[in-house]
């Protein structure tokens, strides 16, 4: 039963390469006949018009000259602030100055920021802001003093017979 079964597996990777090797045979048959069949004569041409057709580079998009065009910078003139001063005096909003001068919306709010013709929102008036004094200088460092007991009066000796003869000095002989 074993048998069997690696012989049916057998047959079957005989099949799959026949198959593989009919697929590749036919493919490579059609390959082979592209060139002839866009109208041109050897292999070698027909490479050559699909890489300029492709664009010549492996991984990069053909150039068109539409790609190829950039846009360039506006260039912001007194003409043309002139102009934007005429066309916001005249109650033009900043989207329709674009469309009429060809020049970008920040362009337009700078123009417009520079005459003074720009709204400030009304807020109501804060407290005024107080500038902060400068910072000191750093202090020299404080001096320690020695903290001394005040000295007690001394009490008058009403005693004499307190005093002992140890402390005072005998003549030695």
């Amino acid at each position: 039963m074993l048998t069997n079964k690696i012989k049916a597996l057998a047959a079957a990777k005989a099949r799959v390469a026949q198959l593989e090797l009919s697929i590749s045979s036919g493919l490579n048959h059609e390959l082979a006949g592209l060139p002839a069949k866009y109208g041109f004569s050897d292999v070698g041409s027909f490479i050559r018009a699909v890489k300029t057709v492709a664009g010549g580079k492996r991984g990069r998009p053909a150039k068109t000259p539409a790609l190829m065009k950039r846009r360039k910078r506006a260039k912001i003139t007194d003409a043309i602030r002139v102009r934007v001063k005429k066309l916001i005096e005249a109650g033009k909003t900043g989207s329709q100055i674009v469309k009429a001068l060809k020049i970008s919306l920040p362009s337009v709010q700078n123009i417009k920021k520079a005459f003074g013709l720009v709204r400030t929102s009304k807020k109501p008036a804060g407290k005024p802001k107080t500038s902060r004094a400068p910072a000191k200088p750093a202090a020299a460092p404080k001096l320690r003093k020695k903290r001394v007991s005040p000295k007690k009066p001394a009490a008058p000796d009403s005693k004499p017979s307190q005093v002992s003869d140890e402390s005072t000095p005998v003549p030695s002989a």
